[in-house]
């Protein structure tokens, strides 16, 4: 689960993590009154959506001569101004694709000199089942392309979880940041701030860009600048407060609906919908598919215990995408029974007069019941031996049908 930048910097102050002041808005007249709490003379207009590169993104309906989605402004006027540009309209970045996303959230922070822009994360390493800190001197928008033209300017340090976070490795990401005395100390405070909030809230990933050095009266100081957190989704049921930051209109409304039957839904851009129980057989799926020269259109995992309900909402979930020109249906029946299944894709088939071809491969408990059902059904339904067949049977139905 993924939340706002106002969200997560609340949430990484209450940890001790410095943040500049700033202000949510749901409108241009909130806007106009955060503003006006903050000292300026200077302010900064910011998008609240959940995608990257909103500074170089670009609104579908105000042209390509637009500012993006971070704007500075030097009067309350200014402020007001950005804010009509922005609410309600459609911010495009690199990481929303073309369909971009419409802005409903803004962020009026205080404006802040920045004179130097650093780059650092932390998130789960599953190769060392272990926290890792990234580290780069290079932070700022450009942060994607440095990892690919210059990536021994990103260092990672993990952190063994017998002992925590111990005090080498704040001396270690200010070695990483090039900083020394006062500014060292303090990225050292940075990073047990973060590292508390990491395990404090079950993180999975907690990104900073920019983390920058601050020129002020009382000399430089280090502030986080933007924020990204996200929480792993398993561990929602302990965190509540958590859970009611969720905003529902920034996820695939596919993806709410598949969470709320506990289905582990993703859209993707193909044009092959997948049903299958188990993550594993669903990544193999997946993959024949793309062996086979098409695309699939989902990962759609139904788990081991589904019930016939269920299997039903599933496959109405991938019904509703409308790029979706065939369906493969993958079970290995254990825990899950091939007849429950069957008796599921016959009822969802049923109720939404498919249209599009089938091919389902049932192996496992009660898997002749099942093929019965499915063969009595009356529906043309395009039976699979084993998982190679199935792949080659749905690419070729879907290719007679174009």
């Amino acid at each position: 689960m993924n939340i706002h930048e106002y969200q997560a910097k609340e949430l990484l102050a209450k940890f001790g993590v410095a943040v500049p002041a700033g202000i949510p808005a749901m409108s241009v007249e909130e806007a106009v009154a955060a503003a006006k709490q903050l000292p300026g003379p200077l302010y900064v207009v910011k998008a609240q959506i959940h995608a990257g590169g909103r500074g170089k993104g670009k609104f579908k309906e105000l042209g390509p001569d637009a500012k993006g989605g971070v704007r500075l402004a030097k009067t309350i006027e200014e402020v007001e101004a950005h804010a009509r540009d922005m609410l309600g309209n459609t911010l495009v970045t690199v990481q929303t694709g073309e369909a971009g996303k419409q802005v409903n959230r803004l962020y009026i922070t205080d404006g802040v000199d920045i004179g130097k822009e650093f780059y650092l994360a932390l998130l789960v390493d599953r190769a060392t089942s272990r926290i890792a800190v990234v580290a780069s001197t290079e932070g700022g928008m450009d942060i994607e392309e440095v990892a690919h033209s210059a990536p021994e300017k990103i260092h990672t340090i993990t952190i063994d979880p017998a002992t925590g976070l111990m005090p080498h490795h704040g001396r270690a990401v200010a070695k990483a940041l090039n900083l020394t005395g006062d500014l060292a100390k303090q990225a050292a405070k940075i990073l047990e701030g973060l590292y508390a909030a990491f395990l404090g809230t079950d993180a999975s990933q907690i990104e900073i860009n920019p983390l920058a050095i601050c020129p002020t009266a009382d000399g430089d100081k280090l502030y986080v600048l933007d924020a990204k957190v996200g929480f792993d989704s398993n561990a929602m049921f302990r965190h509540k407060d958590l859970a009611e930051l969720r905003d529902l209109t920034e996820e695939d409304p596919a993806e709410v609906e598949a969470s709320e039957y506990d289905l582990a839904y993703i859209k993707l851009d193909g044009n092959i919908g997948c049903m299958v129980n188990g993550a594993g057989l669903a990544m193999a799926t997946m993959d024949i598919i793309k062996l086979n020269g098409a695309f699939p259109a989902n990962f759609l995992d139904v788990g081991g215990g589904a019930s016939k309900e269920k299997v039903t909402a599933a496959f109405k979930i991938i019904l509703k995408d409308p790029a979706v020109q065939g369906i493969l249906v993958n079970i290995f029946g254990g825990i899950m029974k091939c007849d429950i299944i069957a008796d599921g894709i016959v009822a969802a088939a049923k109720e939404v007069n498919l249209s599009v071809p089938l091919v389902v491969r049932l192996e496992g408990t009660n898997v002749e019941k099942g093929k019965e059902i499915l063969a009595t059904s009356g529906l043309p339904i395009v039976p699979a031996n084993d998982l190679g067949d199935a792949a080659k049977k749905i690419v070729a139905e879907v290719a007679k049908a174009a």
